[in-house]
Formats: C-alpha cells, structure tokens, sequence
C-alpha cells in the first residue's frame, strides 16, 4: 500500500528522533510471524524499556543518511523493523530480539546501531550474549563476595578444631 508524502515525513521525522535518541538499535528482519506473536513480542521488549519500529527500508535508508551515521550498511533483506533503547542497558535490543529469535524462526538480526556506528549481523549477535546489566551486577558480586565467604568458611573449620 502506498503512503503518502505526509506519512512519510511524519515516518522520517520519527525515525530521525529515534536515532539521535537511541543509545543502542536493531535491525530486526521478521517473516512469516503472527499478529499474535508480534504482539507477544512487543510487550516483552515493553517491560526490558525496548521500543520496536516498523518503518519502510527506503526510509530507515534516508534517515540513516541524513543522520549521519558512520560505517557500512548491512544487507537489508525482506521486512525490516528496528528494535532501540534510550535506556542504559545498551545491550537490550539485541539480547531480547536474540531471545524471541530463538522462539521464532522468522525473526533475525540484520545489523544495528552500536556505540554511535553501524554493526553487520555478526557484530549484532556477539552483542546479544552480553547479559544484561543486572545478571552482569549479580555476577560482580559474586566475585568479590567469594574470597570473603571462603575466608569464613576456613574460619569456621579452625574454630571447629580448636574447639574439639
């Protein structure tokens, strides 16, 4: 269906908006996937404060262009949407598109946006095993908790044998 010079402003505008606010985006290839599961999908990315954009390749193109983003474009194939977040959890798009990918055949990463410059899939994906900042926070705490809690276990174990 064609889309009139308005609508397509008004797309360009909100691309536009969206990259110069984006922290981290995803290219976001999607065939054959339900009404359903898309909206599953969408409240998903919801509640992680990831945002999801359905926009004509021609468009994300120019707005990519007049933007000024650096580096090479992937190959764009077949329906294109861009997963982004304005949040701190950089790593968001790409893990959770990663995630619903798994679940859904149809949904791939094409490329993104990553620290200011374009990614190709590859890059994107290596993106996606990052956990979260959260698990990434538990993990650090673990590390320094460790030497101190086997400190007091050899505590224990001697106090154990001083008092038998």
């Amino acid at each position: 269906m064609a889309i009139t010079r308005e609508k397509k402003s008004e797309i360009l505008a909100n691309l536009s908006d969206i990259l110069s606010n984006a922290k981290s985006l995803v290219f976001v290839g999607f065939k054959g996937i339900s009404g359903v599961e898309t909206t599953e999908m969408r409240r998903a990315l919801k509640d992680e404060e990831v945002k999801y954009f359905v926009a004509k390749k021609r468009l994300i193109k120019k707005a990519l262009t007049d933007n000024g983003v650096s580096g090479d474009l992937p190959e764009l194939e077949g329906e294109l949407a861009i997963a982004y977040t304005e949040s701190d959890d950089t790593t968001a798009p790409a893990r959770l598109i990663h995630e619903h990918g798994k679940k859904h055949e149809g949904l791939k990463i094409l490329g993104g946006i990553f620290e200011e410059s374009l990614a190709d899939a590859t890059k994107m994906s290596e993106i996606a095993m990052i956990p979260s900042l959260q698990v990434l926070r538990g993990m650090f705490v673990n590390v320094i908790n460790s030497p101190i809690q086997r400190t007091a276990v050899a505590l224990g174990q001697i106090a154990e044998k001083k008092g038998e």
